[in-house]
């Protein structure tokens, strides 16, 4: 059956990443109507698959001095817009006796160039700011870095989108177009529920969809030229250095420690590989084994850290060249207007850039629709905070407010910032916590579930971190099915959505099953199918899961 839209839109934004929700937020504080789709969940692609750096853009300041500068420009309007989404750790790029010290002075004068703080510090100095970094270092250099939340920022531009009347809509995949002579008038869709079509038409579509922008285009009869580099990366299990910490050289693999939450990233690696595989990335004992190899250079902690899981995404890359890492692509922002381009009207892609230049690549995107529409309305992103960043409380009474607040609250306030005083708390059931591990409560899953368009367990997790901690869902997937049931009221749908939920945790851990990870991998089993009697084959994909 077929469900046509009665609702026309002025700009349709396909791709439920930061910059596919920065630019429905954008669009939509700007009047436009404005509807966002996305294939499977906010932030199931690259978005939510990197290190969570807050990039001063110093890594790029020698080889892509352009990516560089608008990294550092957006960084320091992050920490204005999205103050609960950002953690100001600080940087250091680090030099080791075999990089030798003629790469610091050309590194610390490209970044002055472009705009980046950047300052020379003795070894011993950085060793007291960072006592997690290698001793043996030869050189340091402090930058402007920090970390991001990738998950609370993509959700605080679709709660932002919405507040400004942007409609949402999540798996349903863009099969087709809608195409009226030379003119994109709207897209197909076909539900990852339900498998029912549906069309939404629309005066502009843009294409947001990173990786996948390409088997977007050719739905529309256009080649964009992505390049899918793979980047691998490992999350141990706690955090052993408060601030980031890179490898003082050229781009190259695992070259960069990143702290977020309570656990620290290492990454990343960079490996050109087939279409076919974006949607089922494996990561190899050969790139664990890299990673860990390189990391214990930057921080020898790392050598016996636990290792909780680890993970992958695909880079947006455009104009692949011959390079086989992808390293020297540049990581600018590409924004086409396939009217121009390929005498398509009514269709632009935006894509390349980072997470870190995702806000002005929307307001590229959205200059460009607004163009097309002859609607002259200046853009605001860079200056109205998002929900959560909201309150403009001085540090000193922020700090005593938290204070005052229990465990699992300060937990919340993190996570939702401002609008963590949204999450009510009626009793001491509410009260009580579902994942010990991130301190997630009750009313923050009921929370999640009304206000942050949450219909399985994965998306619970991406909204709370709910199975992200130590045990990694071992003893609180169980507690967010049962409150997901309670709302959804079918059995069979929970089983399914609990035995989809862990599948997708091994799928991280099996990489670094050893020690005491595959203790727990086998306690988990052990819990689950013996005592649970979740024995059946869970389901693969995401789609599945939600159904």
């Amino acid at each position: 059956m077929r469900n046509e839209s009665k609702v026309e839109y002025d700009v349709i934004v396909i791709g439920g990443g930061a910059t596919g929700a920065g630019t429905a937020r954008d669009c939509a504080m700007r009047g436009l109507k404005t509807i966002l789709i996305e294939r499977l969940d906010f932030t199931a692609g690259a978005t939510g698959r990197n290190h969570g750096l807050l990039h001063s853009g110093a890594r790029y300041a020698h080889t892509d001095p352009e990516s560089a500068a608008e990294c550092i420009k957006e960084n320091m309007i992050l920490r204005r817009i999205a103050r609960h989404c950002v953690e100001e750790t600080g940087g250091l790029f680090v030099t080791l006796p075999e990089d030798g010290l003629d790469y610091q002075e050309a590194f610390v004068a490209d970044c002055i160039k472009c705009g980046i703080n950047a300052e020379t510090l003795d070894p011993k100095d950085a060793l007291r700011l960072e006592p997690s970094v290698n001793p043996d270092i030869i050189g340091a250099v402090r930058v402007p870095d920090g970390a991001v939340d990738p998950f609370r920022l993509t959700t605080a531009n679709v709660l932002s989108a919405r507040m400004h009347g942007a409609d949402v809509m999540t798996y349903q995949e863009v099969v087709g177009f809608i195409k009226e002579g030379d003119r994109i008038c709207g897209v197909r869709l076909k539900s990852r529920k339900n498998g029912e079509e549906s069309e939404v038409r629309g005066s502009v579509t843009v294409s947001a969809c990173g990786i996948w922008g390409h088997h977007v285009a050719e739905l529309a009869g256009i080649k964009v030229n992505m390049y899918p580099a793979k980047g691998s990366l490992l999350i141990f299990g706690h955090r052993v250095n408060n601030m980031v910490i890179n490898r003082c050289r050229k781009p190259a693999d695992a070259d960069i420690l990143v702290p977020g939450d309570t656990i620290c990233v290492i990454g990343t690696t960079s490996t050109r590989i087939p279409f076919n595989e974006i949607d089922n990335m494996e990561v190899t004992p050969a790139e664990v084994d890299l990673l860990l190899r390189e990391g214990i250079k930057l921080s020898p902690r790392l050598a016996y850290t636990r290792i909780l899981r680890a993970y992958a995404g695909v880079r947006p890359l455009v104009a692949a060249d011959n390079d086989p890492t992808g390293r020297s692509i540049s990581r600018g922002i590409v924004c086409l207007d396939h009217a121009k381009r390929d005498g398509v009207e009514g269709f632009i892609t935006i894509t390349g850039g980072k997470l870190m230049t995702y806000r002005l690549m929307a307001e590229e995107a959205t200059d460009m629709v607004c163009r097309k529409l002859n609607v002259n309305k200046k853009c605001e992103t860079a200056e109205v905070p998002l929900p959560g960043s909201e309150s403009d409380a001085k540090d000193e009474d922020r700090r005593q407010h938290i204070i005052e607040l229990s465990t699992e609250q300060k937990a919340a306030e993190g996570r939702h910032g401002s609008w963590s005083g949204r999450i009510e708390s009626r009793s001491d059931a509410d009260d009580a916590l579902v994942c010990e591990c991130e301190q997630v409560s009750v009313a923050e899953v009921k929370y999640a579930m009304e206000e942050l368009h949450v219909h399985n367990l994965i998306n619970l997790r991406r909204r709370t971190r709910l199975g992200m901690g130590t045990c990694q869902g071992s003893l609180c997937a169980c507690r967010g099915a049962g409150l997901l049931d309670a709302h959804d009221k079918c059995a069979q749908r929970s089983l399914d959505d609990l035995a989809g939920f862990m599948n997708e945790r091994w799928h991280g851990m099996f990489p670094v099953c050893w020690g005491e990870t595959l203790c727990e991998v086998q306690f988990t089993s052990w819990l689950y199918q013996g005592v649970l009697g979740l024995d059946h084959e869970p389901p693969h994909h995401e789609e599945e899961i939600s159904k």
